[in-house]
C-alpha cells in the first residue's frame, strides 16, 4: 500500500512540476490525474496544497540572482521597488477574488467536465492571442517593452485582472498571464518571465492560506493510521514537483525565444475531448 501511495505522489509530483508554468493548467491536471488515481480526497487536496510549493522553489532557485538584487536593493532602487510594487499589483485582483469567491468555485467547477470545457474554451483564447500578437509586431508595446523591468504599474495591473480568469480550473494562471499580457501587447518572452514572477506571491500567498485551512486538521490526522507514509509521500511529491518544474522553466525561457503557443492550445483541445468523449462513452468514471 505504501508504494502504491509513493507511485501516486510521484505521479502527481512530476504533473504540478510541468504543468505549473506552461499555459495548460496546472490545477486541471492535478484535478484529472488525482481523479484517476482515486488520490482526490481530504488527503490528497492537503497533498496537493503543499507539493504546489515546491514548484515555486524551483523558479526561486531560478531566478534567485534577479531576486536577491531586488531583495538587498529595495530601500536605495527605484528600479526595484517598481518591480515589488507590480507584483503586488497584479496579485492583488486574483487574491481577492479568491478569498470571496474559492468556496463557491471548488463546490462547482473542481470536476473533470467543467475543467474539459476550460480546457477547450482557453485553446481558442491562445490561437486569438497569437495572432493579435503576429500583428503587433510594430506596437508600441513591443518597442517600450523590452524585460520585465520596463513593465509599469499599469502594465502589472492588466495582467492581474486577465490573471482572475485562472480562478476558473482549467483555464491555467500562467495561461492567464502570459496570454493575458500578449492581448494587451506585451512580448512573448516578457510576459512569460513576468508570470514566472507573479507565481512566487500569488501561488505562495494561495498555498499559505490552504494550510492555515488545514490547521484543524492537521496532515497526520487526515493520514490516518499512516501518517509516516504519508508524510514520505509528501516529501517524494515534493521533489518531484521542484525537479520537473525546474526543467520544465529552463525549458520554456528557451522556447518561447523562439516559438509561439499554438501547440499548447491544441494540446489543450485534444485533453479537453479526450475527457469528454471518455465521460460520454463511459470509458472512463469521471467523478461529478
Amino acid at each position: 500500500m505504501e508504494l502504491i501511495l509513493l507511485a501516486k505522489a510521484l505521479i502527481l509530483g512530476v504533473v504540478e512540476g510541468l504543468t505549473e508554468f506552461l499555459p495548460i493548467s496546472s490545477t486541471g491536471h492535478l484535478i484529472l490525474v488525482g481523479d484517476l488515481l482515486d488520490f482526490n480526497d481530504e488527503r490528497g487536496k492537503a497533498f496537493e496544497v503543499i507539493i504546489q510549493f515546491g514548484a515555486i522553489l524551483a523558479v526561486c532557485w531560478e531566478f534567485r540572482q534577479k531576486l536577491w538584487s531586488v531583495a538587498s536593493t529595495v530601500f536605495s532602487s527605484a528600479g526595484s521597488r517598481r518591480f515589488v510594487l507590480n507584483l503586488l499589483i497584479a496579485s492583488f485582483p486574483a487574491m481577492s477574488l479568491g478569498l470571496l469567491f474559492s468556496k463557491h468555485i471548488k463546490a462547482v467547477l473542481f470536476a473533470p467536465i467543467p475543467v474539459a470545457l476550460a480546457f477547450i474554451g482557453g485553446a481558442f483564447i491562445i490561437f486569438w492571442a497569437e495572432r493579435r500578437q503576429a500583428n503587433l509586431k510594430h506596437d508600441h508595446y513591443l518597442e517600450r517593452v523590452k524585460t520585465v523591468d520596463d513593465l509599469s504599474p499599469m502594465d502589472a495591473f492588466k495582467v492581474g485582472l486577465a490573471q482572475c480568469a485562472a480562478l476558473i480550473p482549467g483555464t491555467s494562471r500562467s495561461g492567464a498571464t502570459i496570454i493575458g499580457g500578449m492581448l494587451f501587447g506585451l512580448p512573448r518572452a516578457v510576459a512569460t518571465e513576468f508570470s514566472f514572477f507573479l507565481a512566487i506571491p500569488v501561488i505562495g500567498g494561495a498555498t499559505a492560506y490552504e494550510l492555515l485551512k488545514l490547521w484543524k486538521s492537521p496532515v497526520a490526522s487526515l493520514a490516518g493510521n499512516d501518517a509516516g507514509g504519508f508524510g514520505l509521500a509528501i516529501l517524494v511529491g515534493f521533489i518531484a514537483a521542484f525537479i520537473s518544474a525546474f526543467v520544465c522553466v529552463r525549458w520554456l525561457i528557451h522556447y518561447v525565444a523562439g516559438h509561439n503557443f499554438i501547440p499548447f492550445a491544441w494540446y489543450r483541445i485534444i485533453f479537453g475531448l479526450l475527457v469528454l468523449i471518455t465521460s460520454y462513452t463511459g470509458l472512463v468514471a469521471w467523478s461529478h
